[in-house]
């Protein structure tokens, strides 16, 4: 399958763009994905395609962030499994609820999402410990809660697990970045699959991309393993900001 050259010079760096924010707070997808419609790639073939070229970025950010020594396998087994089931969960239940009312209730709820992430001790340096087990059973808890709304919406399921892991499981923000980034990749591959299997996939696009979202995602792990709160704050609200901005202009129908 040609593809124009013009293509390529639009999605790659958004595509990169997207997949540093993706690194660091996730949300990268109201970047990536918009990338491949603006550029004129039809919208199940842009769905399929982004979902090749961020896999091979998540990849990169996830091994970064284990090799770093912020990710505990044993803790993802659950949480990844949740998130499966969430997701079917979630799907099965846009069928039944109209879309705008999700989108309301989202946009009224958003704001107060950017004033908690704006709080001092959303993200403690070192947060309060608890039972091993109670840490996993709120990973599972959130997992599965993002996993409905990845499932039923989408846009910023990363961002809103990255918060459920530090507030919830008592996470350090570096460890639940790790721990977000390989359920978010486990999820994001079963998709890919999906999408291959129905030939929705431009491969040399997709895989072009890819480099640039390796790229991202290994800066975007680097900064968060160096920066920690300091980096992930702010592009948690931006993140939070971008979501906002999209879902009210869906609600409204513009």
């Amino acid at each position: 399958m040609e593809t124009d050259p013009v293509v390529f010079l639009i999605v790659c760096p958004l595509v990169f763009l997207g997949s540093v924010i993706d690194a660091v707070a996730g949300g990268g997808g109201l970047i990536t994905l918009p990338a491949y419609l603006m550029a004129g790639v039809p919208a199940h073939l842009a769905l399929g395609t982004s979902k090749l070229s961020s896999t091979m970025g998540m990849a990169a950010s996830a091994w970064r962030l284990y090799r770093g020594g912020f990710t505990d396998l044993r803790l993802s087994v659950a949480p990844v499994a949740a998130a499966f089931a969430g997701s079917f969960l979630g799907a099965r239940l846009a069928l039944l609820v109209p879309e705008g009312v999700f989108e309301l209730l989202l946009v009224g709820m958003l704001p107060f999402a950017a004033v908690f992430v704006l709080g001092k001790k959303t993200f403690p340096e070192n947060p309060e410990p608890i039972a091993r087990g109670r840490q996993m059973r709120m990973l599972t808890l959130c997992a599965l809660a993002c996993g409905v709304y990845d499932g039923f919406y989408g846009p910023g399921a990363g961002t809103l697990m990255l918060l459920g892991f530090c507030t919830a499981a008592h996470l350090a923000v570096r460890e639940a970045a790790g721990q977000m980034k390989m359920v978010n990749f486990s999820s994001g591959l079963a998709a890919f699959v999906s999408f291959a299997a129905a030939g929705e996939v431009n491969w040399v696009l997709g895989l072009t991309a890819g480099l640039f979202g390796i790229a991202g995602h290994y800066i975007g792990a680097g900064l968060v393993i160096r920066g920690g709160v300091r980096v992930v704050r702010p592009f948690i609200v931006l993140v939070i900001a971008l979501l906002f901005l999209k879902t009210a202009w869906d609600w409204i129908g513009a």
